[in-house]
């Protein structure tokens, strides 16, 4: 397995590895990760701990998650990788047609046009009833108490950003209750305030003594469907009812001899590995040279133009993943990277507000979660009396009837969050996941070179300085990356920016398994990460 340096730390960081060998807990909330540990200290497992991190999220970075948001999971159980899309679908009234009678030509960010089914409740309920060993109560006391006694607000919460953005955006009675629920007479908490989410303590209650049931088939869905009737949306208890969660074949490519590994369509994890199975084919001496840089760039912009062109729901529209991923349309791609930057264009294969957490305990199992809300809060809307703050994950769908990722009744969109994982001749060596939107994928290969082809740490691999390509030629670039490569991919052709923050460029977790089961933890440094160790 590939070495890494642990004193070797060539990026600004105040951070160093965790080693543990009994359990441990990543994510981007101390809190959180106390959540979890101590899970794992009364006896649960990694996926019980993912759990009680994933629902302490909900509370204490409500700003990036939510209870009424969607969620995947790749789980390493029992010398087997397992793979959980609790994303939700379409409503069944919710259609293109049905959009352009109501005069609605682009789909919204906010407000009811935009919701769909919200996976994250039954994503906790399944991982538990399959892999878990204690009870959903249990597991979810840490967050209940948070919620119900109080907790003060951390410096990586983007509760002011999003505030900004809603006094303006958000209009009108159905936007009330999310400034009833997330404000203190209308100012939003400040860093270090103790703040209180009595609502969210009730829902996570009833989430916890009926698995989930309350929330799809019980009250919370009988709440969220007067809501939804109420205000003229589409989403209906029928449609809570139907919901399942979906286990489903982790993809993967080989890269440096590893398997990297991310949730099938309709995540974009296939993005990720279009690029790295492109990038294989090249060799990679340093990190920072422009060679290494303009070659990253140019293989993630190939591989967002045929994620944007071919992912959708599997289940509607066909998505050609195994020619996507052949050795063969990859040389096919790679041919096409020279040395000024291109327009990136979709290629023919041939035919046939988000937080992410890992956790791994002493018997060898490992989870890779993430969940999400989605542009921070979500649709702005707020579910009167429960904390349930509903996402907006239907602004992704395409409103063109002739693109794969069209809108339709029932119909799952394409989705930004992923989970990553990696193994090495069939033994787990861990998970990692970079948050934030479409920055997802470009963080994830990142991170694997950084790991793969660099043999950095897992902490200095998240303390690297990153780009972000954002469109046609445009990619910002960290304060951190030295000025003479951004000058250089500049003359190359690419439009290189200055980034004014580190917030979009995402906020990383890795878990590192040594040969002789030591775990080795890395947290985000652009945020208050921390790794939870036992």
């Amino acid at each position: 397995m590939r070495n890494h340096d642990s004193q070797y730390y060539p990026y600004p960081s105040r951070r160093t590895p965790v080693y543990a060998n009994r359990g441990m807990v990543a994510t981007s909330q101390p809190l959180a990760a106390q959540a979890g540990l101590a899970i794992l200290r009364k006896g649960g497992n990694a996926i019980d701990a993912a759990i009680a991190t994933a629902a302490a999220l909900t509370v204490v970075e409500p700003g990036s998650n939510g209870i009424g948001g969607d969620a995947f999971a790749l789980v390493w159980y029992k010398g087997k990788l397992h793979g959980l899309n609790s994303s939700g679908p379409a409503p069944r009234n919710l259609s293109i047609e049905a959009l352009k009678r109501a005069g609605v030509n682009v789909i919204p960010k906010y407000g009811w046009i935009p919701v769909t089914v919200p996976g994250t409740p039954a994503a906790w309920a399944e991982l538990s009833r399959r892999f878990g060993k204690l009870p959903l109560t249990e597991v979810l006391a840490p967050a209940i108490e948070y919620a119900d006694r109080g907790y003060p607000i951390s410096a990586g919460n983007y509760w002011g950003r999003a505030y900004e953005i809603f006094k303006t955006g958000l209009v009108g009675e159905p936007f009330h209750e999310w400034f009833h629920t997330f404000t203190h007479n209308g100012n939003v908490p400040k860093i270090g305030e103790l703040f209180r989410l009595p609502d969210h303590a009730k829902t996570l209650t009833s989430i916890a003594e009926t698995n989930a049931e309350a929330f799809y088939r019980g009250e919370l869905a009988e709440r969220i469907d007067r809501l939804s009737r109420q205000y003229g949306g589409f989403l209906r208890k029928e449609d809570l009812e139907a919901f399942r969660p979906e286990w489903v074949e982790p993809i993967s490519v080989n890269y440096r001899g590893y398997d990297i590994w991310e949730i099938p369509p309709n995540g974009q994890g296939l993005v990720t590995l279009i690029a790295l199975n492109i990038l294989k084919g090249f060799d990679f001496a340093e990190r920072d040279t422009v060679d290494t840089y303009h070659k990253q760039l140019e293989a993630m912009k190939l591989a967002f133009a045929d994620g944007q062109k071919y992912i959708a729901d599997p289940a509607r529209s066909h998505v050609p993943i195994q020619a996507l991923l052949s050795d063969s349309y990859a040389e096919q791609r790679r041919r096409l990277i020279g040395r000024s930057a291109l327009e990136p264009a979709p290629g023919e294969p041939p035919q046939g507000g988000t937080v992410y957490l890992c956790t791994a305990d002493a018997d060898g199992h490992m989870v890779s979660f993430i969940q999400s809300n989605y542009m921070g809060f979500g649709s702005g809307l707020v579910v009167p009396g429960t904390g349930i703050a509903l996402h907006n994950r239907g602004h992704n769908f395409s409103l063109d009837p002739s693109h794969a990722n069209r809108l339709e009744p029932g119909k799952k969109p394409y989705h930004t969050i992923i989970p990553g994982f990696i193994t090495h001749k069939d033994r787990p060596v861990g998970p990692f996941g970079v948050m934030g939107g479409f920055m997802q994928p470009q963080g994830h290969v990142q991170v694997v070179m950084n790991l793969l082809d660099f043999g950095l740490n897992p902490q200095a691999a998240l303390d690297a300085p990153r780009w972000q390509w954002l469109k046609g030629k445009t990619v910002e670039f960290e304060h951190q990356t030295p000025a003479h490569l951004v000058q250089a991919l500049a003359r190359r052709g690419h439009d290189a920016q200055w980034a004014l923050n580190s917030t979009t460029f995402g906020r990383g977790q890795i878990i590192w398994r040594l040969e002789n089961g030591v775990l080795v933890g890395g947290t985000e440094p652009r945020t208050d990460g921390q790794v939870a160790a036992w």
